[in-house]
């Protein structure tokens, strides 16, 4: 149960409504009472601007749009954890999918007792992370060079202008800032970030950092920021001193 709230609300998105109605059975009878379910990308969106989610079960091939897409649009109102379920089970479609944030990536046939697990998983973490979120969010500003980070808003800044950071992406740049000047392998970082086993994930936190490297660096070829140590993993490298407010 997420803490502060009563209810987890539950937002299913998947076009085959025997199977979306089949996930809401499953997951009521598994104690989560607000659940509801979509059709469309245009049903979906609405729903969830009209909900606000506390956790999304998305198919990625809907009639309208593209469930990569529509996860974007979820990330700019609010972010949430996604779990894609999909008959699409290539590697590629499953690491464009974690690549994006995505918590999850269930391929279909499944069992639906199975995603009520994994569901109860992701929440279960939320929950558990909740209060070490608004520990993170008293804390004051910090900066390095020209970026500023503000925990309390849950925004980062590169010369006064808010850059656009999904939640692992944020995620990420705030593990490296607690850690500064220390390597953190991509076992790590992935432990801390998704709370998952490692297999699989080299390719997704490659371009996690990639990404977060074009926003903050000045020369992304060439970081200053965040390093590279070959066969051991990354570094965050700074004077501690410089961004302490």
């Amino acid at each position: 149960m997420i803490q502060g709230k009563e209810q987890p609300i539950i937002l299913i998105i998947d076009d085959e409504k025997e199977i979306a109605s089949l996930l809401e059975t499953v997951l009521k009878r598994e104690g989560f009472e607000s659940v509801h379910t979509a059709s469309t990308a245009k049903q979906g969106l609405e729903a969830f601007k009209k909900l606000m989610p506390d956790l999304v079960l998305l198919d990625i091939m809907l009639p309208d749009g593209d469930g990569y897409e529509l996860f974007k649009d979820f990330q700019k109102i609010k972010s949430v954890p996604i779990l894609y379920i999909s008959a699409k089970n290539e590697e590629v479609d499953r690491l464009l999918g974690f690549a994006l944030g995505a918590e999850d990536y269930i391929t279909k046939p499944f069992s639906p007792k199975e995603v009520a697990y994994r569901v109860k998983a992701r929440l279960k973490y939320l929950s558990s992370t909740y209060i070490e979120e608004k520990e993170i969010q008293k804390k004051e500003m910090f900066c390095f060079g020209d970026i500023c980070i503000d925990p309390d808003a849950g925004v980062i800044r590169k010369k006064d202008k808010v850059l656009d950071f999904t939640a692992k992406e944020y995620k990420i740049l705030l593990y490296f800032t607690e850690n500064p000047n220390r390597i953190l392998s991509k076992e790590m970082i992935c432990q801390e970030i998704w709370g998952e086993d490692f297999f699989g994930f080299d390719n997704t936190i490659s371009v996690h950092i990639r990404k977060i490297r074009l926003k903050i660096e000045d020369d992304p070829s060439k970081p200053q920021w965040i390093q590279t140590v070959i066969g051991l993993g990354y570094k965050f490298v700074i004077n501690r001193r410089a961004y302490e407010t």
